[in-house]
């Protein structure tokens, strides 16, 4: 059974128009809350598997269309390997255990990055519950897996390239759209709110075309500790924000059905 949405001015105080539409976060600080309780790094990544499920659940309740999870960069593959199989092994689990979580809440996974490399395990029970949840009509659960922004530029730039040598496109039709469809988020809204925890103020090659009016929450909160408060708190703050995209007079907010 799907769960029933929240009443956003009941959970938060807030209409749903006032509300981001697509959360994007850096999930940060999982070694550095192994490493304070006196456990080995992994501790800190099943930890913070755990509060994925919270903010997924609340995400799709509070009625959000996208929420994006930076799960594991192009850039992580440096990391010791044992810590790397651990996190294959653990994202493997999640995408087999969430999967009724993800019915439940009507949730919509869709992948955010390179195939290439990615073990065939992950791959397989990721492609299982991308097509379990094909249907689902709420939440879009972006993982960002095997996912770096420059790679995703450049995989754009080689398609539209390609389509332009093979005479599928003029040069005089690439515009802002043809780009924006041409990368792994083709038909999802870009992010209206950034979050990365940890008190860590970087980009780290995540989403960079996507967010360039997308406001920024930074919170000194590591990933495992990160709770719906500390989430509500963001989009508050967000919703205080006023946005004018480079205009002098913010757009008037639509409402959504």
């Amino acid at each position: 059974m799907v769960q029933d949405p929240y009443d956003t001015q009941e959970v938060l105080g807030l209409p749903p128009e006032q509300l981001p539409r697509h959360i994007a976060i850096i999930m940060d600080g999982n070694g550095r809350w192994a490493r304070q309780q006196g456990l080995p790094r992994i501790h800190g990544h099943a930890e913070g598997a755990k509060a994925v499920r919270k903010v997924v659940t609340h995400c799709a309740r509070l009625g959000l269309e996208a929420l994006t999870l930076y799960s594991f960069s192009v850039e992580n593959w440096k990391r010791p390997k044992a810590e790397v199989d651990f996190l294959m092994e653990l994202y493997g689990e999640y995408l087999v255990a969430e999967r009724g979580e993800i019915t439940e809440n009507n949730v919509r996974l869709v992948h955010v990055g390179r195939r290439e490399g990615l073990p065939a395990n992950v791959l397989r029970e990721m492609d299982k519950t991308v097509e379990l949840s094909r249907e689902n009509t709420g939440l879009k659960l972006c993982l960002a897996l095997n996912y770096g922004s420059r790679d995703e530029m450049l995989d754009a730039i080689r398609g539209i390239a390609a389509d332009v040598r093979d005479g599928k496109l003029s040069v005089s039709d690439i515009d802002g759209d043809l780009v924006s469809n041409s990368l792994y988020t083709a038909g999802i809204s870009d992010p209206d709110l950034l979050i990365r925890t940890a008190n860590e103020r970087r980009i780290s090659n995540f989403l960079l075309w996507q967010i360039s009016y997308t406001e920024l929450f930074v919170t000194d909160v590591l990933w495992p500790d990160f709770s719906v408060d500390v989430l509500n708190d963001a989009i508050k703050d967000f919703a205080d924000r006023e946005r004018r995209f480079g205009d002098v007079v913010p757009p008037k907010p639509v409402a959504r059905p």
